[in-house]
C-alpha cells in the first residue's frame, strides 16, 4: 500500500504549534485520525505518495470539534511525488481542498490579493478610534475614506482595498444568540473613487464568490434595489444569475443613505443558500436558517437633498463590504460564525478554564462561551488601539464589554485565574489567545501585549469586588422582600428596578440574581427589569451607530479654494493672496475694523492646531505704503479644515480687508519659539518616560502650548517622587547635550522600519515628516520643533496626576515657560520665609511643626464640643416620651440647636447607651449656614421590629433637602434648609411613635 510519511509533527493554521507530535517514522491511517476544528495540516511535500490522496478526504476528519484519538505507529516507505500528488498538495496548503477547511488568515490575503492584482492601492486598517467626531468607534470599512466621498479631500488614489477593524455594541444582546452578530468584526472591502462603477463592482464580486472562493454559483442569492433595473440585468444577462434567484427588495432595505442629506445610493447583496433543496418559492433572504448575507456592494451615485430630492453625483463611488467571518463559516462548513478559526480557539481556551468542553455543553454553556470569545477580541482591539476602560465614551464601551465577559465567566464557573488562582484573573488568559490570534489582523497588538493584559488584569479584580459587594446588596435586598412580604401577606417580590440596579451597577447578571433569588422563594418582576433595559438600550443606540456623510457648510464654502501651502517650516513671514472670507458662517467679499473674521489663504506660514500642538498667533497686514498699513488683522487661532486648508482666525484691528487682496502673513517669533520648546520637550518626555517605566507605555494624548506642555500616557499607577525627579533629570540631561535635531520627509514604511513612534492624533499620508533627537528619540511628527536641544534651556514637571483608570498625565514648563515658573516659585518661596521668619531650608519643619500645633488644638476644641454635646443630652433625656403598647417603647427627638455633625452623633450614641432597651433616639441640628445634621439611632429591641435606621431617616432628611442613611441601628443624614429642621423632627416622632405602635400589634 502507498502512504504518507509526515515530518515530526501536525501543525496549525496559527502560529506553527504541533497538535500532534509525530515520530518521525508513523503511519497515519485514514480511520480515526481527529483535529481541531479549521486547522490545516503542514505537509512536507518530501514525504507524499501517490496513494496519500485517498487519506485526505472527509472521513479523515469525522469531527471537527475533538483532539487526537489514536495514532498506530507503522512503517511508511517513501515514493517519489508525481506531478497530480503536487497539485493536490499545493491545493491543501493554499487552503482550497474541499476537503480541509480554509483558515480566516488566508480568506483575508486571498480578498486583498485579488483587488491588488485589480489596481487597487493596499492601504492598512484604520484605527478602532475614529478621527470623526460624529461616531464615537469605527464601525465600517468605509468611515476612513469618509472625506473623499464627501469631496472635503483630494482621493490620494482611484481605487483601494483594506481588511477593517470594526466594532458595532448596539446589537451586544444578540451577540452569542444568533450565529452572525459579534462586536468586533473585520469588514474587507473595495472601493472605487469616481474611477470604476456597478458594472466592474459587480462582475468582481461575482469573480471573487464563486471563482476565488469557489462557492457553487447555484447556491448564490442576489438582492437589488428595486427600481434598480441596471444592477439587475448586470447580475442575470451577464452575470448569468436565474431571475428567480434576484430579488428586488425596498428602500429599507437596499437603499444606502448617509443621513437626512449627502451621498447615497442603491446597494446590492449576495447571500449564501445554506439549504438550496428548499426550493424558490416563498424565498425569505432574511430568514437566517437559509440564507446569510456575506457581501454587501453599494453604489453611491447620488446627493440627497433638503427637500428628499436626488441628484446624481459628478464623481460615483462604490463602497463594499465582505464579512470576514461570514465568509470564514461558510468555506469552513461550521454552523455559525464563532467555530470558525477566527474565534473557536478562543472558546477554546475558555473551555479549558471552564473545565466545560465546547461539544459537550449544554445551549446556556456554549451561548457564555461565544460571548467571551466575542468581546475578548473587541477588547484587546480596542486597549491596543488606546482605548482605557471608563465610565464615559469609548471608555464606558471597553468597560462594559470587559464586565459583561467576566460576569459570562463566572456563569462558566470560572474562578480565579482559572488555573489554580483563586486571587488571579482569568480574561488576561484568554486574551494570550486573541492576541496570539492577532499577527496578520494587527501585527502592533503582539508589541503592546504587557499593556493590554495589565490592563485586563486591573479591571477584572477591580470589578470582581464590585460584584462581591453586589452579592452582599442583593442579600439585604431579599431579607427586606422577605420582611415586606410577611408585614403585608403579599408574595415576596425583588422589584425590576432593583434587579436592574444590580445588573447595571453591580454588574450582576439577572440570570444570577434570579436564581439566587428562587433559593430565597422570592420572584422577580421582569417586566419591570426588562422596562428599565430597554430604556438604557434606546441610550445606547442613540450613541452614534450609523456613519454620517451629510454635506456641510464647511463644504460648500471651501469646495472652490484649493489646499493651503505651508510655509512655516522654513519662514515665519510671507506674502499670500486672501482666497476667502468667512464671517459667522457665511463668505463675504471684505470685512471691517472690529470684525470677527476667518481668513483662507493660498499660502501661509502659520502653523494650523494638529498633533497637539495649538496654531500660531500673529498678525496679517495689507501694505498700503514703506512702513504703512492698510489694515492689520490679529490672527489668535488657526486650524485645518476640509483636509489641508488652514482657517485663519481673528479681528480686524485696522482698515479693510478683501478677497483677492494681496497680505503680508507674520507669527509672533516668540510665541513660536515657546510652542518649538515645548514641542520637542515633549518628545524628550516620552523617550524619558519609556526608560524609567517601562517601554509598553505609550502615549494617550497630548497638548503642546505656549505656556505649557501636557502628556497622557497609558501607566496603571501614579509615578513616585524618585522617578519624576529622574524623568527630570534625563531630559535635562538631553537639553544639556545640545544635540541638533534631524528632519526627514520618508515613505511611512520605511519610518517604521527605523522605528519611528507614531504621535496621537496624527494621520499620516504615504510620506510623513520624521523629527529625530539622535540618540534619544524618533517620531513622526508634523508640528515644529527647535533646531537644537539646548534651545529649551530648562524642563520642570510641575504636576502628575491621574484622568482615567490606566491613564496618567503629566504637566510640565520649558524654555521661557520654565524660567518664569522658576522666577515665580522663587518669588513665593521669599514671602513665605519673610512671613514665618524662617530660612528656605527651614521652611518646612516651620510648617510642619504648625500643622502639629494646630490638629492639636483642633483636637482639644473637638473634645470639648462633644462633651458639652453630651451634657446637654443628659439634660435632654428627661424629655423622653412612652409609647404604650404590649411593651414600652422609649422616644426622644429633639433639636440641638447649632451642634456639629460629629458631636451630635457623640450625643445620641450617650443616649441610646443610656435609655433603657427598647428606645430610639432622633436628633437634629443646624451646625451652619444651609447646613443641616440628622442622626437616628434604635436600640436592638426597636431594630427586631424590622424598623432600620438607615431607611428611617432617608425620608426625613429629604424634607430638609439631603438625604443619608446607614445601618439599621445607627444613621446619619444631612440637608440644606434649616429652615425645614422644626417640621422635619415634628414629622420624625409622629413617623416614630406610628410605626412603633404598628409594629408591636
Amino acid at each position: 500500500m502507498e502512504s504518507l510519511k509526515l515530518p515530526q509533527s501536525l501543525f496549525s493554521s496559527h502560529g506553527g504549534k504541533a497538535i500532534v507530535p509525530l515520530p518521525t517514522s508513523s503511519l497515519l491511517p485514514k480511520s480515526t485520525f481527529l483535529i481541531y476544528p479549521n486547522r490545516k495540516l503542514a505537509l512536507s511535500t518530501d514525504f507524499v505518495t501517490t496513494a496519500t490522496v485517498a487519506l485526505l478526504s472527509a472521513n479523515m476528519f469525522p469531527c471537527r470539534h475533538c483532539v487526537v484519538k489514536q495514532i498506530r505507529s507503522m512503517q511508511f516507505t517513501t515514493r517519489s511525488i508525481s506531478a497530480s500528488v503536487q497539485s493536490t498538495v499545493d491545493e491543501l496548503m493554499e487552503g482550497k481542498s474541499k476537503d480541509l477547511p480554509v483558515s480566516g488568515d488566508s480568506i483575508r490575503r486571498r480578498f486583498i490579493d485579488f483587488y491588488a492584482s485589480r489596481g487597487h492601492k493596499v492601504l492598512p486598517s484604520a484605527s478602532l478610534v475614529p478621527d470623526d467626531p460624529t461616531v464615537l468607534l469605527t464601525i465600517a470599512g468605509m468611515l476612513q475614506f469618509k472625506p473623499i466621498f464627501l469631496g472635503q479631500v483630494p482621493r490620494q488614489v482611484p481605487r483601494a482595498t483594506t481588511a477593517q477593524r470594526c466594532i458595532r455594541t448596539n446589537d451586544v444582546e444578540n451577540v452569542g444568540r444568533t450565529s452572525r452578530h459579534h462586536t468586533f468584526f473585520e469588514m474587507l472591502g473595495n472601493f472605487s473613487f469616481g474611477d470604476y462603477f456597478k458594472k466592474e463592482a459587480i462582475r468582481w464580486a461575482w469573480e471573487l464568490s464563486t471563482v476565488e472562493f469557489g462557492l457553487p454559483a447555484d447556491r448564490l442569492w442576489i438582492s437589488v434595489f428595486e427600481d434598480d433595473n441596471e444592477a439587475f440585468e448586470i447580475w442575470h444577462d451577464e452575470m448569468g444569475v436565474p431571475v428567480e434567484r434576484i430579488k428586488r427588495m425596498g428602500e429599507d432595505d437596499n437603499f444606502w443613505t448617509s443621513g437626512v442629506t449627502g451621498p447615497c445610493g442603491p446597494c446590492s447583496e449576495i447571500y449564501y443558500d445554506f439549504h438550496p433543496e428548499r426550493g424558490y418559492s416563498d424565498t425569505d433572504l432574511n430568514d437566517d436558517t437559509r440564507f446569510i448575507e456575506f457581501y454587501n456592494l453599494v453604489f453611491m451615485e447620488f446627493n440627497k437633498k433638503d427637500d428628499g430630492s436626488l441628484e446624481p453625483l459628478k464623481q460615483k463611488n462604490i463602497d463594499t463590504g465582505l464579512g470576514l467571518e461570514r465568509m470564514a463559516r461558510i468555506l469552513q462548513k461550521v454552523s455559525n460564525n464563532y467555530e470558525t478559526d477566527l474565534i473557536y480557539p478562543i472558546m477554546e481556551k475558555t473551555s479549558e478554564l471552564a473545565k466545560v468542553p465546547y461539544g459537550l455543553a449544554d445551549d446556556h454553556s456554549k451561548l457564555n462561551l461565544k460571548i467571551i470569545g466575542d468581546h475578548l477580541r473587541a477588547i484587546v482591539y480596542l486597549i491596543s488601539d488606546g482605548v482605557v476602560p471608563s465610565n464615559i465614551g469609548r471608555g464606558y464601551v471597553v468597560r462594559r464589554l470587559i464586565r459583561r465577559a467576566v460576569r459570562t465567566g463566572r456563569m462558566l464557573g470560572i474562578k480565579g485565574d482559572g488555573q489554580g488562582n483563586l486571587e488571579g484573573a482569568f480574561l488576561p488568559v484568554i486574551a494570550g489567545k486573541v492576541i496570539e490570534l492577532s499577527t496578520h489582523i494587527n501585527p502592533d497588538v503582539k508589541d503592546r501585549t504587557p499593556r493590554i493584559l495589565e490592563e485586563l488584569k486591573r479591571e477584572e479584580l477591580k470589578f470582581v469586588q464590585t460584584l462581591e459587594r453586589g452579592e452582599k446588596y442583593l442579600d439585604q435586598m431579599l431579607v427586606e422582600a422577605l420582611l415586606s412580604a410577611k408585614a403585608s401577606g403579599t408574595v415576596p417580590r425583588l422589584s425590576g428596578k432593583d434587579a436592574f440596579l444590580l445588573y447595571d451597577t453591580y454588574g450582576f447578571p439577572i440570570e444570577i440574581t434570579a436564581e439566587v433569588a428562587e433559593e430565597r422563594g422570592v420572584s422577580i418582576d421582569m417586566t419591570g427589569f426588562d422596562i428599565e433595559m430597554e430604556n438604557q438600550r434606546r441610550q445606547s443606540q442613540a450613541a452614534h451607530s450609523a456613519v454620517k456623510l451629510a454635506m456641510g457648510t464647511s463644504a460648500e464654502l471651501t469646495k472652490d479654494v484649493p489646499d493651503t501651502k505651508f510655509l512655516g517650516y522654513e519662514t515665519l513671514s510671507a506674502t499670500a493672496i486672501v482666497e476667502s472670507l468667512i464671517v459667522n458662517g457665511n463668505p463675504v467679499l471684505q470685512v471691517s475694523e472690529g470684525s470677527k473674521v476667518e481668513v483662507l489663504l493660498n499660502r501661509t506660514p502659520f502653523y494650523a492646531e494638529s498633533g497637539g500642538q495649538i496654531g500660531d498667533h500673529g498678525f496679517l497686514y495689507v501694505p498700503q505704503g514703506e512702513n504703512q498699513h492698510k489694515a492689520v488683522m490679529e490672527i489668535i487661532d488657526v486650524q485645518k479644515s476640509m483636509g489641508n486648508i488652514f482657517v485663519h482666525k481673528g479681528t480686524i484691528r485696522e482698515g479693510v480687508l478683501e478677497v483677492g487682496r494681496e497680505v503680508e502673513a507674520a507669527v509672533d517669533a516668540k510665541l513660536r519659539q515657546r510652542a518649538k520648546v515645548h514641542h520637542t520637550a515633549t518628545h524628550l518626555l516620552q523617550s524619558a518616560l519609556k526608560k524609567v517605566i517601562g517601554q509598553e507605555t505609550s502615549q494617550a494624548g497630548s497638548l503642546v502650548a505656549f505656556e505649557r506642555l501636557r502628556f497622557d500616557f497609558n501607566f496603571h499607577r501614579p509615578l513616585i517622587d524618585d522617578e519624576l525627579a529622574e524623568i527630570e533629570r534625563l531630559v535635562n540631561k538631553w537639553v544639556g547635550d545640545a544635540t541638533p535635531l534631524q528632519t526627514k520627509v520618508m515613505p511611512l514604511a520605511d519610518a517604521k522600519g527605523a522605528g519611528a513612534i507614531a504621535m496621537f492624533g496624527e494621520k499620516y499620508g504615504e510620506e510623513v515628516r520624521v523629527v529625530e533627537v539622535p540618540g534619544v528619540s524618533m517620531e513622526l511628527c508634523g508640528g515644529t520643533h527647535v533646531s537644537n536641544t539646548s534651545e529649551i534651556r530648562g524642563f520642570k514637571i510641575i504636576s502628575e496626576q491621574g484622568i482615567a483608570s490606566g491613564i496618567r498625565r503629566i504637566e510640565a514648563v520649558a524654555g521661557d515657560a520654565f524660567i518664569e515658573y522658576v522666577n515665580a516659585r522663587d518669588y513665593h518661596m521669599k514671602q513665605l520665609c519673610s512671613t514665618l521668619k524662617v530660612k528656605a531650608e527651614e521652611v518646612t519643619t516651620r510648617v510642619e511643626n504648625l500643622l502639629e500645633e494646630l490638629r492639636i488644638t483642633r483636637n482639644e476644641a473637638s473634645t470639648l464640643r462633644e462633651k458639652a454635646a453630651v451634657y446637654k443630652a443628659s439634660i435632654m433625656a428627661t424629655k423622653v416620651i412612652s409609647v404604650e403598647t404590649s411593651e414600652k417603647f422609649r422616644v426622644l427627638v429633639e433639636s440641638m440647636e447649632d451642634t456639629d455633625a460629629d458631636s451630635l452623633k457623640k450625643a445620641a450614641e450617650y443616649l441610646i447607651e443610656t435609655l433603657e432597651d427598647p428606645a430610639a433616639v432622633i436628633l437634629g441640628s443646624c451646625p451652619g449656614a444651609d447646613k443641616v445634621s440628622l442622626v437616628a439611632a434604635f436600640t436592638p429591641g426597636v431594630v427586631q421590629l424590622g424598623i432600620q435606621a438607615g431607611k428611617f431617616i432617608g425620608p426625613i432628611a429629604k424634607l430638609c433637602g439631603g438625604g443619608g442613611g446607614g445601618r439599621p441601628n445607627f444613621a446619619q443624614a444631612g440637608g440644606r434648609k434649616p429652615e425645614n429642621l422644626s417640621n422635619a423632627l415634628e414629622k420624625a416622632r409622629s413617623e416614630i411613635i406610628s410605626v412603633l405602635s404598628e409594629k408591636a400589634k
